[in-house]
């Protein structure tokens, strides 16, 4: 049957060496979205056959990072399926199997040559000035195999490819791309160029979608397709993630994270995914938020970018403040509530306290390193407990009473504040109630010697909401308390 015409299968086959990284990550999600879009089937797939760069707990990490995200697999670890199992340790006797098709083909071999011995003649190759091609150096007489050697593919025709890559349309590449290379190690386990082929060939993947790195060794693919009598899978090659210059691809030297660490600072599933999906594919319009129905609709492999797409971090932040909004409101609260130090949430009127700030602190976050940062800065402290004082910072910088030091000017300007304060019914104390009552004197006095003072009073900060805000939240009991610390810091001789 040709492709078109097959079930959609589609893999994620991550290694797992620890970092999972935001490239990796996007591939998942096109190759999901794609084979939901058509009824298809999405397997996820653990190659692990570099053992020494294999990392214990990474494949839990890859299993949980999916899942933060809600990308789902239909084959796979800890599910099975027709194909299990879905680690490549596990898949040996597959391997051997296909390496022995090939060894009685003539299309493998061992390699008889020993690490020193292919270093001199790659030594030899660039005294030549060319191109190292092991193909030139083929044993005449090789060993049988006997799993103690490297088994290389002999590549058996040696031609010019040309393919049709879904995003890249025709590419072509010349006889020099072509070589024999390793497909089995002398430790037992395959490489990476045969293994995922072998993989695919047996799970039935229809659709392989990759960065544009892998397009270099496609002929070397082609190359073992054609040996093996079998139909290659369409190849989708996905754009680089770029750093935020733009200048190079995202790399942990450009502060890449793991994919849980932006779980960890409180960016939501749904904002990294929409995030994500607009990091090379475009829909053709305006629109920028996608909910994973959405996307998984409206996703088409055409409109996937040639380009690299820049990893905006600013663009993440905005994108994650738009969907805590949309969060129900037991959730914004519980969402805030993880980030709050532990040394607030001890303070006896948190729970009452925390709830009214919930929204104040929504306008002013995009993610949860941001209420940790407002806390470390103590712009959350001043809401739970009266703040502390400075005499001189009570004074508005510009106005006269600041140059003649008058305390007698602000106790009064405080004093009275507090009985248009008093005035407004508690069940109605409302910033705008607040503002109608003392901006009529604040214009008398001067804005800044009257509504400074308050905020200041209020939160001991330099920079705070205003103290119509401030004021509401606190209450009227304890505002009018805070004033009077105020004025009772200015009496002082």
């Amino acid at each position: 049957m040709e492709i078109s015409n097959k079930k959609v299968i589609t893999r994620f086959a991550p290694s797992p060496t620890g970092f999972m990284h935001i490239g990796g990550v996007r591939t998942a999600l096109y190759a999901w979205a794609y084979a939901k879009q058509n009824n298809g089937i999405f397997i996820l797939r653990i190659e692990d056959t570099d053992k020494q760069r294999e990392i214990k707990e990474a494949t839990p990490h890859i299993i949980k990072s999916l899942k933060w995200l809600g990308i789902n697999w239909d084959e796979g670890p800890n599910i099975g399926g027709p194909h299990k199992p879905y680690i490549q340790s596990k898949r040996l006797n597959i391997y051997k199997k296909y390496a022995q098709i090939l060894i009685d083909k003539g299309l493998a071999y061992a390699d008889p040559y020993s690490k020193d011995e292919i270093d001199l003649l790659r030594e030899q190759s660039k005294k030549e000035k060319k191109p190292f091609l092991y193909r030139k150096y083929r044993p005449k007489n090789p060993p049988a195999w006997d799993k103690s050697k490297p088994l290389r593919f002999k590549v058996p025709i040696i031609k010019t490819y040309e393919w049709i890559d879904e995003v890249r349309g025709k590419l072509k590449a010349g006889e020099e791309a072509l070589d024999d290379f390793i497909i089995m190690k002398s430790d037992g386990y395959p490489t990476y160029n045969f293994a995922h082929i072998i993989d695919d060939i047996e799970m039935g993947v229809t659709h392989v979608m990759r960065g544009q790195e892998f397009i270099s060794s496609t002929p070397k693919f082609l190359s073992l397709y054609e040996a093996l009598e079998i139909k290659p899978p369409l190849f989708i090659t996905l754009p680089p993630i770029m750093a935020d210059n733009g200048n190079k691809k995202l790399s942990k030297r450009d502060d890449a994270k793991d994919i849980l660490q932006y779980k960890k600072e409180g960016y939501l599933p749904e904002a990294m995914l929409n995030f994500l999906i607009l990091i090379g594919w475009n829909p053709g319009n305006d629109k920028e938020l996608f909910s994973k129905e959405e996307f998984i609709k409206y996703f088409d492999i055409k409109k996937i970018q040639h380009s690299g797409g820049r990893f905006n971090e600013e663009k993440l932040d905005w994108m994650n403040k738009k969907y805590i909004k949309l969060l129900p409101n037991k959730e914004k609260y519980k969402y805030i509530n993880n980030y709050i130090p532990e040394t607030i949430k001890k303070i006896g009127n948190y729970r009452e306290m925390i709830t009214k700030i919930t929204p104040l602190i929504l306008e002013r976050i995009s993610n949860g390193k941001d209420i940790i940062k407002m806390a470390e800065m103590g712009e959350l402290t001043y809401f739970f407990e009266k703040p502390i004082i400075d005499k001189d910072k009570l004074f508005f910088k510009s106005s006269k009473i600041t140059e003649q030091k008058t305390d007698s000017d602000l106790i009064r300007y405080l004093t009275k504040a507090i009985l248009l304060l008093k005035k407004i019914p508690t069940k109605v104390f409302t910033k705008e109630n607040i503002k109608n009552s003392l901006w009529n004197y604040s214009d008398e006095v001067g804005r800044g010697n009257l509504l400074w003072p308050i905020r200041y009073a209020l939160s001991g900060k330099n920079k705070s909401p205003d103290p119509f805000v401030l004021a509401e939240i606190l209450g009227q009991d304890e505002t009018i308390s805070r004033l009077n610390q105020a004025i009772q810091i200015l009496s002082k001789i």
